[in-house]
């Protein structure tokens, strides 16, 4: 007698899309994300795989291929922030010098933390297991809320480079860095 095949939990996957990539990007590689909505699919059994990204008007085109995709695409509006501001928002006066670290910042920022969470919040009760896709310690609070609650299943950080806030969640980190055979976007023109 056969036994039933052991289906996997309802799964959401809750990905910031500009973590992921600036952080797949930094090891010198890019993500398929055809590949990459396959893994989810596969590995975890994810049906719903919310991608969290600023909307910028020129990437129309990749917002619709990532739905083709399978994504669930929530666009988060953009500043342009390459003109120096205080913490405040206000304008830096011309006299200020430039930090070192602000040489790294991407000039276009679509923060989408408070989305994601409240997307993993809002549907909580429509999935049995979460995967939030970030290496990014603001997201402390919800992995430690889904632990309680059992529903975190994993953490996938693009890379060794994730917060330190994430340590304590260890067991349940995958790196998708070590993943880079399997997911890694291969232009094939180029050959």
């Amino acid at each position: 007698m056969r036994r039933p095949r052991r289906s996997k939990p309802n799964t959401y996957a809750f990905i910031d899309s500009q973590n992921l990539n600036l952080g797949t990007q930094r090891m010198g590689w890019k993500l398929d994300w055809r590949k990459f909505r396959q893994y989810l699919a596969k590995e975890y059994g994810v049906t719903q795989a919310y991608m969290f990204i600023g909307y910028m008007s020129e990437n129309e085109a990749l917002y619709e291929y990532m739905h083709e995709l399978g994504f669930l695409v929530v666009l988060k509006p953009t500043v342009d922030v390459s003109a120096p501001h205080d913490n405040d928002g206000t304008e830096k006066s011309p006299g200020d010098k430039p930090k070192p670290e602000d040489k790294e910042k991407p000039t276009i920022k679509g923060n989408v933390d408070a989305e994601l969470v409240l997307y993993a919040m809002k549907e909580l009760a429509n999935y049995e297991q979460a995967i939030i896709v970030s290496g990014d310690g603001d997201f402390f609070s919800l992995a430690e809320y889904l632990e309680e609650q059992g529903k975190l299943a994993n953490i996938l950080t693009p890379n060794w480079q994730y917060s330190s806030l994430l340590k304590v969640f260890e067991p349940k980190i995958v790196r998708l860095d070590q993943l880079r055979k399997h997911l890694a976007y291969h232009d094939r023109k180029k050959k």
